[in-house]
């Protein structure tokens, strides 16, 4: 598969004007390398919001989905930095998605990404294989690489004091569209959005979201 590792964290989050600078500051300078440093991560990938909420988003792979609920991850949880601390407080719409890597086709990054969220209604397999059909047909035009992540209900919860009663979210698919432009992701990304685009599951928002930087584990050491 062209992403690195079997599973992925996937959080984002809004942020007070007010504190955006501590938030970015922390983020690159912090908060990346130290989650990328838990053993059986793999990389990271830190991106800005070009049309969608919420503003941020960062991508974890991981080698396996075992990693997310391991001793390493869970201690780097329950003690985070003072600056973590203060950062975490702050953030807004929290998602916080652990997730397998279910389809993942093409190879190599984009600079720029579409995500389309949609909630699972009916039979899995068959939505599982038309989101596969979608991802598996002539190539499209400055489309670099396509990916299904399929959210663990039980481990998908945000770390915030504002999630909703009961999180219906939690079990939530996302597919991810890497892409040379903005444009380019979100032709494709309006596939899954018409009407009929999703026989066994609901459409839940979309976005598309500008590289900011990215880390793997590799360049830490």
């Amino acid at each position: 598969m062209p992403l690195a590792g079997k599973a992925m964290l996937l959080t984002s989050m809004d942020i007070d004007p007010a504190h955006e600078a501590d938030f970015n500051r922390w983020y690159d300078r912090e908060h990346l390398v130290e989650r990328v440093a838990i053993e059986g991560f793999v990389e990271a990938r830190r991106y800005v919001a070009h049309q969608g909420h919420p503003k941020y988003l960062c991508l974890y792979s991981t080698a396996t989905f075992e990693v997310l609920d391991s001793p390493a991850y869970r201690a780097a949880l329950m003690n985070p930095t003072e600056w973590s601390k203060t950062n975490l407080a702050r953030f807004k719409n929290m998602i916080r998605t652990i997730a397998r890597i279910t389809i993942s086709r093409g190879q190599g990054r984009g600079a720029a990404l579409g995500i389309v969220r949609l909630r699972p209604t009916g039979n899995q397999d068959n939505l599982r294989a038309m989101i596969a059909d979608k991802l598996d047909r002539e190539k499209f035009d400055g489309i670099v690489s396509m990916h299904l992540i399929e959210s663990d209900p039980r481990l998908s919860k945000p770390l915030t004091n504002d999630p909703p009663v009961g999180d219906p979210g939690a079990g939530d698919w996302f597919v991810l569209i890497d892409a040379t432009s903005v444009s380019a992701a979100s032709a494709l990304t309006r596939r899954f959005t018409g009407p009929g685009a999703l026989a066994e599951g609901t459409f839940v928002s979309t976005g598309t979201y500008n590289l900011m930087w990215d880390l793997s584990k590799s360049e830490i050491g």
